[in-house]
């Protein structure tokens, strides 16, 4: 088992892996874990290596809810060892019924909830995330909502995703004002290469004490350290549907970077995580995997490298 660490979530009392499974690629078409076996093999590698936290959302998969379904039998037996993670609140499709955009709404909560249930096999979820602001629903609704789940026990925690800082400081104070529980967390894309969350978001989300979990924390794997100018792994995301990064990517910076960590016997996959846990605010890492040696080798790097703030400076200034 790799020595991982353990971070509370915000101002709340869950405690999470510093690396969690992002569980996206589970059912996605393509990948190794397409398939109930691979999933089991990605689920059951992480649960050996002491990784407990699991982030998915309703949407993921081929087809809507797969991933959750494919989770929920992978779990069997094992609930209680990890921390559940769910979202709601994206086109699902006609899936939970006609929403008209409404989907932070009391009736389309209701639906949602009932649904993830099913699919993951569980009488509750840990962290219960709007998947994505909604234009027409009050956020106190939402959270009234969300606070009624809580009580009855069918979620625990609440966070959300996609937020931009306004809408970030907007819901403390609609919780504040009504006595509704708080969100806990905030997920953005954030890397060393996307880093728009620095400007509103991540102030923000200091400000009011959350825990943030970036998406795409490695640029969608360019920060692996597999790929280069001429190309990586074919089974990648980025080589299957997203070469446009790869093309796009600021070669300049990232050959520096591969320096840097050369001269320190690093790896780029090490100095990565290293980055983002010295991040203010920065609870846990969620990275994909498709294979049960990825998510080994996530929880492995995680710890590997204990960095100076010289070097966190550094590191910073190459993508500035």
């Amino acid at each position: 088992m790799a020595d991982i660490d353990y971070r509370t979530l915000g101002p709340s009392g869950l405690v999470v892996s510093t690396i969690g499974l992002g569980c996206n690629n589970f059912g996605r078409a393509g990948t190794a874990s397409e398939s109930q076996a691979g999933t089991d093999a990605v689920i059951g590698a992480a649960i050996d290596a002491g990784v407990t936290f699991f982030d998915t959302a309703d949407i993921y998969g081929a087809e809507r809810g797969l991933s959750e379904t494919l989770m929920g039998n992978s779990l069997a037996g094992k609930r209680d060892t990890i921390v559940l993670a769910t979202k709601f609140g994206m086109d699902m499709a006609g899936a939970n019924g006609p929403d008209w955009g409404a989907r932070g709404s009391r009736r389309y909560i209701r639906l949602a909830v009932e649904a993830s249930l099913r699919r993951l096999q569980t009488d509750w979820i840990d962290l219960y995330q709007l998947h994505h602001p909604d234009p027409f629903t009050p956020i106190e609704e939402t959270l009234s909502t969300l606070d009624d789940l809580i009580s009855e026990g069918k979620i625990r925690y609440i966070g959300h995703s996609n937020l931009a800082g306004w809408q970030i400081a907007e819901a403390e104070f609609t919780a504040e004002l009504h006595g509704h529980p708080k969100f806990v967390s905030a997920q953005n894309e954030y890397s060393l290469i996307v880093r728009d969350a620095e400007k509103e978001v991540l102030p923000a989300v200091n400000r009011y004490g959350l825990g943030f979990l970036p998406f795409f924390p490695l640029y969608n794997g360019l920060f692996t350290g597999k790929f280069t100018r001429e190309g990586g792994p074919a089974d990648s995301r980025i080589m299957m549907i997203r070469k446009h990064l790869l093309d796009d990517a600021p070669w300049g910076a990232i050959e520096r970077y591969q320096a840097f960590c050369d001269e320190r016997g690093v790896t780029m996959l090490q100095a990565t995580f290293a980055w983002l846990l010295a991040q203010p605010g920065l609870t846990s890492v969620i990275a994909g995997a498709t294979r049960p040696e990825q998510i080994v080798q996530n929880a492995e790097a995680a710890t590997a490298w204990r960095p100076t703030p010289e070097d966190i400076a550094a590191i910073t200034s190459f993508f500035s």
